[in-house]
């Protein structure tokens, strides 16, 4: 960062001998001023031509171009972002569909109307340290408001809803009135679902408090479009002896909320806080009223499937599919075992089921700890925890393979697939390697025989 920051200050100065000024802007003023640094310095040049800013660059390092369109520079080695001031002109109903002209003369207003919020349209001088600040940024950070710069530039990009309500959900802010209306009327059918998962990315990853960015989007009554698995949840009413808190998305928000506390621990982050969003989407199609009081019988696996459908709406990652799938088809089981006092073996199943059990036990604990009558939770993760640690201890001594029952005599086959899965059970019911391996031949044998 004090390289990048070096470099920032040697571009600068020679722009200024050049006749022009270098500002720093966007997200890395708001962060500076917010008490954090970010890794990536974005930085704006105006008063030069083109030409000027490239023979400039030419004479720090070696130049790269990040878009020669948009006037977008890079030096290699250093974390810059150097651009032109630019305006935009929307061309059509799309993200992308707009045309961009530089103009280096563009001025400082006119540079800094084309962003989304006031908190984002911040510009400082890099070698004066002055801030810019044309549309009450600073005011708005100091109150907590998210707030739209323009209203017209605005609207004229659908997925500032979501950036909108991932910023409220990353620094705890509010979004304003005015800006929420705006948002409300924006189409956002026309957006790429990569786009969608980038933004639901930094929420889930960035925010202490992930469902602020769903609240922010109800607010908006933006979830139908790309969330309409989160806003079913809404009013689906749950066992108030298990579940006070509320509905299934207050629930849902809560065990997102507690996730986002657990993700540094976990093997898969973003699967993690994906599970945890998706845990319950099969309650509105199986929540029902039984003898007075409400069930919800084989949500897990209803919900498994509607989560594989939700992820492949914003992209096909298969192995993220696959990981909260399974994550949203066990996540009862876990407590469920501590709660009937269940023995080692339908533990050591348990763990070999999950794909990665670690976590698993981290999304039972988000989402006992995200019903009202939670209470304390220590004995429970106690012995899940224990019993984590023996399913691990199990699995690192010798256990029968293919090679072992083919040096036993068994020739390869179409059996040697059952027979190394029926080798695996008796492992998981702790059956020594010798023992395992002998049982196995006979029960090859016995197989044989019967066919």
């Amino acid at each position: 960062m004090n390289k990048d920051l070096e470099m920032a200050k040697c571009l600068a100065e020679a722009v200024a001998e050049a006749g022009g000024k270098a500002y720093f802007v966007g997200g890395y003023v708001r962060d500076l001023l917010m008490g954090t640094q970010g890794k990536d310095i974005d930085i704006e040049v105006h008063g030069i031509a083109p030409a000027a800013l490239e023979a400039i660059l030419d004479t720090l390092g070696e130049r790269t171009m990040m878009g020669v369109s948009f006037g977008v520079y890079g030096l290699k080695h250093y974390q810059l972002d150097i651009a032109m001031p630019r305006s935009e002109t929307k061309t059509g109903r799309g993200h992308k569909d707009f045309t961009v002209d530089v103009d280096p003369f563009l001025g400082t207003l006119k540079a800094a109307q084309r962003r989304d919020f006031t908190v984002n349209a911040l510009m400082q001088d890099v070698l004066t340290g002055e801030v810019i600040d044309h549309f009450g940024g600073m005011e708005d950070m100091k109150k907590k408001v998210i707030r739209h710069v323009n209203d017209a530039t605005f609207a004229e990009d659908p997925l500032r809803v979501l950036r909108g309500a991932q910023f409220a959900a990353r620094f705890r802010f509010s979004i304003a009135p005015e800006t929420v209306d705006l948002c409300r009327e924006m189409d956002l059918s026309t957006l790429a679902g990569e786009r969608i998962m980038e933004e639901l990315n930094k929420a889930l990853l960035k925010a202490d408090a992930p469902s602020v960015f769903f609240h922010s989007l109800r607010e908006m009554e933006q979830l139908s479009c790309w969330f309409p698995e989160v806003k079913a949840l809404i009013g689906v009413e749950q066992e108030p002896r298990y579940h006070p808190e509320g509905d299934v998305y207050t629930h849902t928000m809560l065990v997102l909320d507690e996730a986002a506390q657990l993700r540094a621990q976990a093997a898969n982050p973003r699967g993690l806080m994906l599970s945890a969003l998706c845990h319950d989407f099969g309650k509105p199609a199986t929540t029902k009223e039984i003898d007075g009081r409400i069930r919800s019988f084989g949500h897990e696996e209803v919900g498994a499937q509607l989560c594989t459908a939700f992820i492949g709406r914003m992209n096909n990652e298969v192995r993220l599919m696959k990981y909260v799938e399974n994550m949203v088809r066990l996540h009862m089981r876990p407590n469920s075992l501590v709660a009937m006092g269940s023995g080692k073996k339908a533990y050591m199943r348990l763990m070999d089921e999950a794909l990665e059990p670690s976590d698993l036990l981290l999304l039972s604990k988000a989402d006992h700890l995200g019903s009202g009558n939670s209470g304390d939770y220590t004995t429970i993760e106690e012995r899940l925890r224990s019993m984590l640690e023996a399913y691990r201890a199990l699995m690192a001594q010798p256990q029968v393979r293919g090679d072992d029952l083919v040096k036993a005599g068994m020739k390869p086959g179409k059996m040697m697939g059952a027979a190394v899965a029926y080798a695996h059970k008796l492992h998981l019911s702790g059956v020594e390697h010798h023992t395992a391996l002998l049982q196995t031949l006979a029960w090859v044998k016995e197989q044989e025989r019967k066919a």
